[in-house]
């Protein structure tokens, strides 16, 4: 072989080597990072935005301002462990028997039972997992919640084993708001300082670190879940002299000034935390990503305070003077439940130069739907169904402002609560009726008509006219649909299918 033709050789190898990188380096660069920030405990009307009076959240305002809003989001299980579930595989938790919180071992007040409830199954795969194996540099700060990992057999539930290259954050469903104990680079130990800082920094390092590769980025932020108090002074100030409006002050009993209190720590807990999504979001703005960043933004589940006189989620609270005794099967206290509070959710999406700013999107979504979508964002392929069947649907066509003529509005919840009370609830929405059946007390059923009492005060479940009774009977077919579709393991536990009209 001539010197001539060994360099013709070399040179086209050059050239193609050269051209490989670049078009991978250029894929690289056109493949959107993608920033999901979660936070806890977050109620859709705990917004400025949202013609909240009391709220104070000027840098979700203005993501709000500059992306699209979901009206009508809404989580499938009111509590974090099962909705993070359904947000991070686009299934329904009850599939992975994860009916509850998870409890850590070490809980104070609950049995760990490494059979129920324990963990999210290493075999599902998440939208993490997607995402890394078709190139992302995938990263969490902050809370995750699907399982403990401090003994041997939970080392299969840590987030390292479910689709993430980096984690930092908390061990469990909870932590101090201040001087928290955080898994960090490896490494458990104590942090000073605020927590929802604490947080923001680790999520500023990530962004700060990223090289060429595309990234996700899944900020779960602990704020606003309870304990709110201590905030940073700066938080803290626009509550401290405030008289809040409650959003239902004329229900019974209700304890005004224990509720009062309680809105304006919880109030000042998510101007905490918009303050940090404002510093994550400069993160980006000045490493020059933010064009290239699309940013969803949503809650785990929603939150009361003092509507329907209870505080808290799914497993709710009486907040009235006079608190309910214990049955046998609701500790003291607790008020089990699929309210819209509780189960609507806030959910923002910037997309630069796809969302129209400030549009308003009113068809209803859930949690299940933010797998495929991000899927799609990132230009990757689902899963296929025999390798993992997804429930939920793209929002990319809503996102972008197409007209999606068939786009189904009904939603199926679901909450097997198993941790201070016994109540298996299934619940079908539809945008003029909600009913919730708990199949372990049909006394404790529920019927609303939404479009004309959208605050659920009126409970028609033994409404006697032909039209209600037709309602409860095709709402009813519903649910139990729904239940065999997925196969709920509560239908080998009680015979759901003997339906029981009163």
């Amino acid at each position: 072989m001539t010197v001539n033709k060994i360099k013709a050789i070399l040179g086209a190898i050059c050239l193609l080597l050269s051209t490989s990188i670049t078009y991978a380096f250029q894929e690289a660069i056109e493949r959107p990072n993608i920033l999901f920030i979660l936070t806890d405990d977050q109620a859709p009307w705990a917004f400025a935005s949202s013609g909240d009076p009391n709220a104070y959240t000027p840098n979700l305002d203005k993501l709000a301002a500059k992306g699209v809003s979901f009206r009508n989001a809404f989580t499938t299980t009111p509590v974090c462990s099962p909705s993070r579930t359904s947000i991070m595989t686009g299934r329904y938790a009850s599939e992975y028997n994860i009916l509850d919180f998870i409890v850590s071992p070490n809980h104070s007040k609950l049995t760990f039972d490494p059979n129920v409830n324990a963990g999210l199954d290493p075999k599902s795969i998440t939208f993490a997992e997607m995402l890394q194996k078709n190139g992302y540099h995938t990263g969490l700060v902050g809370k995750w919640h699907l399982g403990d990992w401090s003994t041997e057999d939970g080392k299969q539930y840590h987030p390292k084993n479910h689709g993430f290259d980096y984690f930092s954050g908390l061990l469990g469903g909870g932590t101090s708001p201040e001087n928290p104990e955080l898994e960090i680079d490896g490494e458990v130990k104590i942090v000073k300082g605020l927590t929802t800082d604490i947080l923001a920094n680790e999520a500023i390092s990530f962004i700060k670190s990223t090289g060429n590769s595309p990234f996700l980025l899944c900020f779960n932020t602990r704020a606003p879940h309870s304990q709110w108090l201590p905030v940073a002074d700066e938080d803290w100030a626009p509550f401290q002299n405030m008289d809040p409006i409650l959003p239902n002050p004329g229900y019974p009993d209700l304890n005004i000034a224990k509720a009062k209190r309680k809105m304006r720590e919880y109030l000042a807990s998510t101007a905490g935390m918009d303050r940090n999504v404002g510093r994550v979001l400069a993160a980006l703005e000045e490493k020059g990503l933010m064009d290239n960043t699309i940013v969803v933004f949503m809650s785990d589940h929603g939150y009361n305070m003092g509507h329907n006189g209870i505080e808290h989620k799914g497993n709710g609270k009486w907040i009235t003077k006079n608190i309910p005794a214990a049955t046998s099967n609701i500790n003291t206290g607790y008020r089990p439940n699929l309210f819209d509070n509780s189960i609507k959710i806030p959910a923002i999406v910037y997309w630069k130069g796809v969302t129209q700013a400030g549009r308003k999107i009113d068809q209803t979504i859930s949690v299940l739907d933010i797998y495929p979508t991000l899927l799609e964002m990132a230009g990757v392929g689902l899963p296929s169904e025999t390798e993992h069947k997804l429930r939920g649907r793209s929002l990319v066509p809503l996102i972008k402002g197409e007209e999606v003529a068939d786009w189904d509005n009904d939603f199926y919840s679901e909450y097997s609560m198993v941790n201070y009370a016994t109540s298996f609830l299934r619940s079908y929405r539809t945008p003029e009726w909600k009913l919730v059946r708990d199949f372990m007390d049909p006394k404790r059923d529920e019927l609303y008509h939404i479009a004309l009492d959208p605050e659920e005060n009126i409970n028609l479940i033994n409404d006697s006219s032909e039209e209600v009774r037709q309602v409860i009977e095709v709402l009813h077919q519903k649910i139990l649909t729904k239940m065999k579709e997925i196969n709920d393991p509560l239908l080998s536990e009680i015979e759901v299918d003997k339906a029981y009209f009163r």
